[in-house]
C-alpha cells in the first residue's frame, strides 16, 4: 500500500487539496513593507497581562505599518476550554481599543481568510494531513496512553531526552498494510509528524528578539492531529493558519522558543515561508529580594480583569507595557507628550531577553498623570462608564447633579500643574465620597493639633458666622481665615509665627485643618477654598452643626 492510498484510507471524504485552499486564500493585496499579525489566545483560560503585552505588539505592528491586524480563536485543546472566555477576549481588546481587522464573533465573519476559530477549519487541516500522510511525513500512531506513561518514565530513569522518536517512537516504521489493518479493525490512533531531523546538526534561527540563535534540529514525532475530536494540535494548527492567513509576524512567549525547530521543520515540509518570530520578554513581579515570573495563580494583577476592575485607563496600561517593550519609549514619550504610541519607532532588538519587571506604582504613577491632563467632562464619562458597571450606588449619585459632580472632579484640574490624585476609577469614590451628603456620614474625625473640641467649635462659629462670605474670591477669603486666626490667638503669618512660636497659640495653618477636618472629616483634601465654595452655606452649617 502506497502512502498515498493510506491518507485516502483515513481521509477518504477530503477531496480538496492545499492548492485548492491557497486559492481560496490568495495573497493579500499587501507590501513587503505591510504586515499581518495576529492575536490568537486559547479559551482555556482568562486574558492575562502577558496575552495583552503580546496584543499590544501585534496590534503596533499591524498598524503602525498600515497592515493588518487579525484575531484568531485557537480552540482546539476542548477539554481545557472555560465557558465564556472568548466573551473576556473581546472585552479585553475592546477595553484596550485593539480593534481586529479580522475576527469572528457570535458567528458573524469579517474579512476574507476565515473561518477565525480553528475548531472551524477542522476540513483545512485534514486536507494538510492529508497531503502530509501521502508525501510520507505523517503517520498513525496507534499507542495508548498507557504505553507513552511506560516510555516517559522509562526514558527518565534512562535519562534519556523525552519525546517521541528513534527506538522510542514505535509506530514510526509500521509498514502501510499494518497500518491499514489497524486503523480497519478500529483502533484509535492519533497522527503524528514525520520528522527528518538529527539533533547531532544544529540549525539557525533569526529571531527578531534574539538575533541569530542555534538550536538541535527536532527529531521528535510529534501529534498533529488528536484521536478524539480529530482536531489538531496547536503546533500543526498555525503552520497551516498562518500560512494561509499570510501571517508576516508571530508574536509570542519566550516559553515557546524551545518549539522552534519543530516549527521551522514542519514549514519545511511544505515549502512555506516561515513567519518572522518575536519572542516577548516574561514579565516579571517584584516579592521581596526575589524577582518571579508574574503568576496568574499568585498574583491578582496577573489577570486583565484586575485592571478593568480597577478601573485603569486602558491607555494608562498601554503606556506601562511600552516602557518595557522599548528602553527607549520613555525618553521618546517626554519628547512627544501629545504623540500616539503607533508613531514609536519600535525595534525589536529593544526588548529585554531576560524578563522585565512590571510594577504597578509605576502604572499608577502613569495612570495619575494620563488623567490628570482629562478635563472634568472627560472625567466624568470616564468615570460614569466605570460605575454604570462596577458600582451602581455610587453612579446614582454621580448622576443626580452632573454639574455638581464636575465641579468636584474640576477641582484643581484646570490649571498648570494639575493635582495627580486618580490612579484608577475606583479610586475616585475614596476621595471625594465627603463632598456627597449622602455619603458623609463620618466616624472618625482626623484632627490635628488641635483637638479641644470647644476650641474647634468655637473656631468654627466664628468663623462661618462672622467672616465666611460665599461671594469672596479666593485672595479675601484667605485674608479673613488670616484674620480669623490672629482674633483667636493664632499667628495669621507663617514667618512671625516661626520666629516666635511661643507667643502664640498656633498658626493659620493649624486654624484652616481645623476648617478642612470638620467639613470633610479629612486632614489632606483638595484646595479648601473651592470645597466650600461647592458644598454650599448649607450644608457647610449642616456639618458643623453636626459636630
Amino acid at each position: 500500500m502506497t502512502d498515498k492510498e493510506l491518507a485516502e484510507l483515513i481521509f477518504p471524504n477530503i477531496k480538496k487539496t492545499i492548492a485548492d485552499y491557497e486559492k481560496k486564500y490568495p495573497k493579500r493585496a499587501l507590501t513587503d513593507n505591510q504586515y499581518v499579525t495576529r492575536f490568537a489566545p486559547s479559551p482555556t483560560g482568562f486574558v492575562h497581562i502577558g496575552n495583552l503585552i503580546q496584543a499590544l505588539l501585534d496590534y503596533f505592528l499591524a498598524k503602525s505599518s498600515d497592515g493588518v491586524f487579525y484575531l484568531r480563536n485557537e480552540d482546539t485543546d476542548t477539554k481545557r476550554e472555560v465557558d465564556s472566555a472568548v466573551d473576556k477576549i473581546m472585552e479585553v481588546l475592546d477595553y484596550a481599543d485593539f480593534k481586529p481587522d479580522e475576527y469572528e464573533y457570535r458567528g458573524k465573519i469579517i474579512g476574507n481568510y476565515g473561518p477565525y476559530v480553528q475548531s472551524e477549519r477542522k476540513e483545512i487541516y485534514h486536507a494538510f494531513i492529508k497531503e502530509l500522510i501521502s508525501m510520507g511525513r505523517a503517520y498513525p500512531c496507534f499507542c495508548s496512553a498507557e504505553e507513552l506513561d511506560i516510555m516517559r518514565k522509562k526514558q527518565e530513569a534512562k535519562k534519556c531526552m523525552p519525546g517521541y522518536y528513534g527506538a522510542w517512537a514505535k509506530c514510526r516504521d509500521l509498514s502501510n498494510e499494518e497500518r491499514a489493518e489497524r486503523i480497519k479493525n478500529g483502533e484509535s490512533f492519533v497522527i503524528r509528524f514525520k520528522s527528518m531531523g538529527n539533533p547531532n546538526r544544529r540549525i539557525k534561527y533569526d529571531d527578531l528578539v534574539m538575533g541569530i540563535i542555534e538550536f538541535p534540529e527536532n527529531n521528535n514525532d510529534m501529534v498533529i492531529m488528536k484521536s478524539n475530536d480529530l482536531l489538531p494540535t496547536y503546533h500543526f494548527a498555525h503552520v497551516v493558519d498562518d500560512h494561509l492567513m499570510q501571517t508576516t509576524h508571530v508574536v509570542r512567549g519566550q516559553e515557546w522558543l524551545p518549539s522552534v525547530p519543530l516549527h521551522v521543520e514542519m514549514f519545511e515540509a511544505f515549502g512555506f515561508t516561515q513567519p518572522k518570530y518575536i519572542h516577548s520578554c516574561l514579565l516579571l513581579k517584584q516579592e521581596g529580594n526575589i524577582r518571579r515570573k508574574i503568576s496568574k495563580r499568585k498574583d491578582p494583577e496577573a489577570l486583565m480583569t484586575y485592571y478593568i476592575e480597577k478601573g485603569y485607563p486602558s491607555e494608562a496600561v498601554i503606556e506601562s507595557l511600552m516602557t518595557i517593550l522599548n528602553s527607549n519609549y520613555e525618553e521618546w514619550r517626554d519628547n512627544n507628550p501629545n504623540a500616539s504610541y503607533l508613531e514609536f519607532p519600535f525595534d525589536p532588538k529593544k526588548i529585554g531577553t531576560t524578563g522585565a519587571l512590571y510594577d504597578l506604582e509605576k502604572l499608577d504613577n502613569i495612570s495619575k498623570n494620563i488623567i490628570s491632563k482629562m478635563n472634568k467632562d472627560e472625567v466624568f464619562d470616564n468615570l460614569v462608564k466605570y460605575t454604570e458597571e462596577f458600582d451602581t450606588d455610587f453612579d446614582a449619585i454621580l448622576k443626580k447633579d452632573v454639574e455638581y459632580t464636575k465641579a468636584i472632579l474640576n477641582i484643581e484640574r484646570e490649571q498648570a500643574k494639575p493635582r495627580k490624585d486618580f490612579a484608577c476609577w475606583s479610586n475616585v469614590k475614596n476621595s471625594i465620597w465627603y463632598m456627597y451628603e449622602e455619603l458623609y456620614h463620618p466616624d472618625n474625625y482626623e484632627w490635628m493639633k488641635i483637638t479641644d473640641m470647644d476650641e474647634i467649635k468655637s473656631i468654627c462659629n466664628t468663623y462661618f458666622n462672622d467672616y465666611y462670605n460665599e461671594s469672596d474670591d479666593k485672595d479675601t477669603w484667605f485674608n479673613k481665615v488670616k484674620e480669623l486666626s490672629e482674633s483667636l490667638g493664632y499667628a495669621g503669618n507663617m514667618k512671625e509665627y516661626k520666629a516666635n512660636p511661643d507667643a502664640y497659640k498656633g498658626n493659620v495653618a493649624d486654624i484652616s485643618t481645623v476648617l478642612r477636618v470638620s467639613l470633610t472629616s479629612k486632614s489632606q483634601t483638595p484646595d479648601l477654598y473651592e470645597i466650600m465654595r461647592i458644598l454650599g452655606k448649607d450644608e457647610i452649617m449642616r456639618r458643623i452643626n453636626n459636630l
